[in-house]
């Protein structure tokens, strides 16, 4: 502060306290890797941008309206944060639209694009993955499912989705939004998939994992990405795809298992930028990997991290956590 601002305050003190607006942060870069300098300049701020949320989730930058959305998964609503305005309502409901109260996560989690544009939520109440049938700048909860079951039984709770170049469509279907989870009598497939949705058919990738949660491809499209969100296998998973779209190397792209016994989090949502290197959320804040799962840094954040948004070229990074919503603006 100025000497000539901090003389006017003080003159004020008697009509008025003297107050500066100071960003709220709540975490800092860790640097492990000198590569980590071409994709983060300096020693950016976790700028909180948006708080008291139940559990934020899934969020997706809209480059063309500016606007960041993200999910309250709880409470069942989808928020829009632009700059200008700040976090406002978007949608509601957006994950269970039914009439009977829910008692477990209803909400929408994992949010993405299509092609052309349309939002795509992964609807833990419905159980379902599927598409807004309204434009982005006049949203309505009008609903057309994309996926909601697979070989004649209901998905769990769908999750977190990704798309391919080619228009198909990957999503993980935990047992989250089921009110007891995996012990819930609701549940009707006996396991926790991988899935992927071609021309209108659902078909499985893998059933091998616990609790299944972000997803991406790498870049390439060759290599399917899937974070697993159990305490006790901690891991990050690859497998590689082949014509056919059946596995070929299934392997732990990065064991995190033990970082999740003493830091908040676990592996869940992330993002690939375009020159492969992967932001996800997992214990103790954003991992920053390469392609070969080498750990370039961290964003370490005080709260649990649930998925993550690049935008502005991959210049800025948007991170739910808990209550909070973020911005690290990674280089200019």
């Amino acid at each position: 502060m100025s000497t000539k601002l901090f003389t006017l305050c003080l003159l004020s003190l008697a009509v008025v306290s003297c107050k500066t607006t100071e960003m709220k942060t709540i975490g800092t870069l860790e640097r492990l890797d000198p590569a980590l300098d071409a994709i983060i300049t300096g020693n950016p701020a976790v700028e909180v941008i948006g708080e008291g949320y139940k559990w934020s989730e899934g969020p997706v930058w809209i480059e063309q309206q500016k606007m960041l959305l993200f999910s309250d998964v709880p409470n069942n609503i989808v928020y829009q944060w632009t700059e200008d305005k700040g976090a406002t309502v978007y949608l509601t409901p957006s994950g269970y639209t039914g009439s009977v109260p829910h008692p477990g996560e209803s909400g929408s989690n994992g949010l993405t694009l299509t092609s052309d544009g349309k939002l795509v939520l992964c609807q833990h109440g419905d159980r379902r993955v599927a598409v807004m049938d309204a434009p982005l700048d006049k949203p309505e909860p009008k609903f057309v499912a994309l996926a909601d079951g697979y070989d004649g039984k209901k998905l769990n709770s769908p999750n977190d989705a990704a798309f391919r170049s080619n228009g198909d469509l990957f999503f993980t279907d935990p047992p989250y939004g089921l009110p007891k989870q995996a012990d819930d009598s609701m549940k009707e497939l006996p396991f926790q998939g991988v899935f992927k949705v071609s021309n209108g058919v659902v078909s499985l990738i893998t059933d091998s994992l616990t609790r299944p949660n972000g997803i991406a491809f790498l870049k390439g499209e060759k290599t399917l990405l899937v974070a697993n969100s159990d305490p006790a296998k901690a891991n990050w998973y690859a497998f590689d795809l082949d014509d056919n779209d059946a596995v070929t190397n299934a392997r732990i792209f990065y064991n995190a298992t033990e970082n999740a016994k003493t830091e908040k989090g676990l592996p869940d949502g992330f993002k690939v930028d375009k020159q492969g290197n992967i932001f996800a959320t997992g214990p103790g804040g954003v991992w920053i990997f390469n392609a070969d799962g080498k750990v370039l840094g961290k964003i370490k954040i005080t709260e649990p991290t649930s998925n993550c948004a690049l935008a502005d070229d991959d210049k800025t990074l948007y991170v739910t956590a808990n209550m909070y919503v973020v911005r690290i603006r990674l280089r200019n």
